[in-house]
């Protein structure tokens, strides 16, 4: 397996491809200067300091601390896709019970399976795609629950005067909010291989592996986003809808 070298210089001339982006910004008067520097410095410093981390965890190799790690990430992507939700009576358990749950069912069949060990090195990482992917599901399915009930507040109004429970009223809502978390992973899951070549895939042939083992680990991974973000879209979805209602099951825009 033949190493990849990634050198200082090779990161500064790399850095070119931010000036475009940034002189994207300028021409256009977008206005993104600021966060798009912004946003290369904080991903520096914080993969800097996590791969300091990682490190130690991998030396480590304990239990606790891979289960401490897993919590960690799953925290900070819920509290994520919190903030992303347009509702001010928003709960920040929704996340975490949505993220923790699809999060760690996919971890458990990958674990029992053999597909990946019991060991930070592989554990961590797996957890992080999962999160992060549930993060996005979850976040859209916040965006399209809160745009769905000010766009069809009136069926709403007209199910519940006729007697419906709020589910029952909102169902349609809570169906397209699904449809539209899981949407980009789906999609994505059609174009695999002809459109785009996945980081872990491209990440494994950069590093030397055989192309083939490198396509089943890809394989891998897209069963378990599509399982994950399924879980994380569902569960967010029919714990968030009731904090659009008060305890009278009355509508709160």
């Amino acid at each position: 397996m033949k190493n990849v070298v990634v050198s200082n210089w090779s990161l500064v001339f790399a850095f070119l491809l931010v000036l475009v982006s940034i002189g994207i910004s300028v021409k256009e008067k977008l206005g993104l200067t600021k966060d798009i520097l912004v946003s290369v410095v904080r991903a520096i410093i914080q993969l800097v300091i996590i791969g300091y981390i990682l490190k130690v965890i991998f030396n480590v190799n304990t239990f606790w601390l891979t289960f401490v790690s897993t919590l960690v990430i799953i925290f900070n992507a819920s509290w994520n896709a919190n903030g992303r939700d347009p509702n001010t009576n928003r709960k920040l358990w929704n996340s975490i019970i949505a993220e923790a749950v699809g999060t760690y069912i996919t971890l458990a069949v990958l674990l029992l399976s053999g597909v990946i060990k019991p060991i930070p090195m592989q554990v961590i990482p797996i957890t992080g795609m999962i999160a992060g992917n549930e993060m996005v599901a979850i976040g859209l399915c916040y965006k399209s629950l809160n745009e769905s009930f000010h766009d069809l507040r009136q069926p709403v109004l007209e199910r519940l005067a006729l007697g419906s429970d709020i589910k029952t009223a909102s169902m349609p809502i809570i169906r397209r909010s699904i449809k539209t978390a899981m949407q980009p992973t789906i999609d994505s899951a059609k174009t695999v291989g002809l459109v785009n070549l996945p980081g872990m895939m491209s990440g494994l042939i950069f590093a030397g592996v055989n192309p083939i083992y490198a396509i089943k680990y890809q394989i891998m991974v897209t069963f378990m986003l599509l399982s994950a973000t399924s879980l994380g879209a569902i569960i967010s979805v029919y714990l968030a809808y009731k904090n659009y209602f008060n305890d009278q099951m009355q509508l709160m825009l």
